[in-house]
């Protein structure tokens, strides 16, 4: 174990020119992740929700994948019940992110462990793209700034791309402009990178499979979360 693992300062962690390095991607992250929350935004209203649903909904649960999925099962006409299951479904990875950083952004650089209200706003912000930065950093101190520098940065722009968006929304014809078709084409985005695998393309034909074939029997919504079932099972080792 190291002397920084083990809680001691670490003098030569991270000196000015990495520090900056990784503000600034962080930053710059933060800003080009933000800005699919002006499609987010004007989407939400497309499928019905209000200006300050739409705010309330990233501000508070602040993980696009899960705010997509939530929106695209309301918009389609399926239940808060059914929206709920899929949006929580898809950040149960956040779980597994959180014990990944844990021993990275608990502590601060002193090797003090954080109080319960930084840890619980900490939690908050453990997202892809937090943990993407967190993740690739070689030393503790520098994850750390990674951490939160992408943290706050991407909080600050996907709220404020979020209330833009909604706002347009509430003032322009989505339905005429196609914006209804934002949900499917952000999903429709996210699969390449999990179909570069073997095991990946088992998992999403699997799910593919089920969905489509309980779609006409069930409730809007509860198709995919039944399809979760497949993906894990085409997923298997």
């Amino acid at each position: 174990m190291t002397d920084s693992e083990a809680g001691q300062p670490e003098p030569t962690a991270a000196d000015p020119v990495e520090r900056r390095r990784v503000v600034s991607a962080s930053v710059t992250l933060g800003a080009a992740v933000g800005v699919t929350a002006l499609s987010f935004g004007l989407a939400a209203v497309s499928a019905g929700a209000s200006v300050w649903q739409a705010c309330v909904l990233s501000f508070f649960t602040f993980t696009g994948a899960s705010q997509f999925s939530a929106m695209s099962v309301v918009g389609a006409g399926g239940s808060a019940v059914a929206a709920f299951g899929g949006a929580a479904l898809l950040a149960v990875r956040n779980f597994v992110y959180g014990l990944a950083l844990a021993g990275r952004i608990s502590v601060d650089d002193d090797g003090r462990r954080l109080s319960l209200g930084r840890r619980l706003v900490a939690a908050h912000f453990v997202i892809d793209e937090t943990t993407a930065m967190t993740t690739t950093q070689v030393t503790p101190r520098l994850a750390r700034t990674a951490f939160w520098v992408t943290a706050l940065s991407l909080f600050i722009t996907w709220n404020l791309g979020t209330l833009v968006g909604a706002l347009a929304g509430s003032l322009l014809d989505t339905q005429a402009l196609g914006f209804d078709a934002a949900f499917p084409a952000a999903f429709l985005a996210m699969l390449p990178p999990h179909l570069r695998t073997r095991q990946g393309r088992l998992a999403a034909l699997t799910g593919a499979v089920v969905c489509v074939a309980l779609t006409p029997f069930v409730p809007v919504g509860a198709a995919i979360l039944v399809a979760v079932v497949g993906v894990l099972f085409g997923a298997r080792p």
